[in-house]
């Protein structure tokens, strides 16, 4: 009887775990955590230069101010550094090697806003502006990923990208405990891996 329980355990469990979607034609950002992995759709035809600037940033091929030496650097900045900044049920933040909001990465971006491309479901990839204000034109080096639909931010933050598995691992850090927004422990981003799935788009050239 036992065994049968166990059994029917192990099928229940099983038959719960829904298999992930295969990936379809496109650029993904894969990001492991301490507290697993997910996977961002980036939406390289919509945002190209956000998308730019965060796989840059993610593989080193693209310069941000050290802020040790302050000297320009060609290096992955998205490697073991942490989610310093989350406000539950609203987003999860990372990007800054220093864990502060005020980390000057020695450049800024402009904005790419897209009339349907809005907060209105969780797991949004988006730019974080370089100033509590939201000041456009501001963003940088940090990000963000919404926990759920965030209309107010529409038309203040650029979004470049959407979580298409491993929602569950972003919903985890967004119940870690916080003081205010600030994380008792930091959950721990290891690192971003870019990778691209079927043929790089053909870009039209301009007559």
């Amino acid at each position: 009887m036992k065994r049968i329980a166990v059994f029917l355990l192990l099928s229940a469990w099983v038959f719960a775990q829904k298999p992930e979607k295969p990936l379809k034609n496109g650029l993904y950002a894969i990001f492991e955590t301490e507290m697993g992995k997910f996977t961002a759709e980036l939406y390289e035809k919509d945002t190209p230069n956000s998308v730019a600037t965060f796989v840059g940033l993610a593989q080193g091929t693209l310069p941000w101010r050290d802020p040790k030496t302050r000297a320009m650097v060609k290096r992955p900045l998205y490697n073991d550094i942490t989610f310093y900044r989350i406000l539950p049920g609203m987003a999860i933040q990372s990007g800054s090697p220093t864990g502060s909001p005020a980390f000057d990465c020695g450049f800024t971006i402009k904005d790419e806003f897209l009339p349907g491309l809005v907060f209105a479901q969780g797991g949004r990839l988006a730019i974080a502006n370089g100033n509590s204000e939201g000041t456009t034109n501001t963003g940088n080096c940090q990000f963000f990923i919404t926990t759920g639909p965030m209309v107010k931010w529409n038309g203040n933050y650029s979004i470049f990208g959407q979580v298409v598995q491993g929602m569950d691992v972003v919903n985890k850090i967004d119940k870690v405990p916080v003081k205010g927004d600030q994380p008792l422990t930091p959950p721990k981003l290891i690192g971003v891996t870019i990778e691209r799935v079927g043929p790089v788009p053909q870009v039209k050239k301009k007559k």
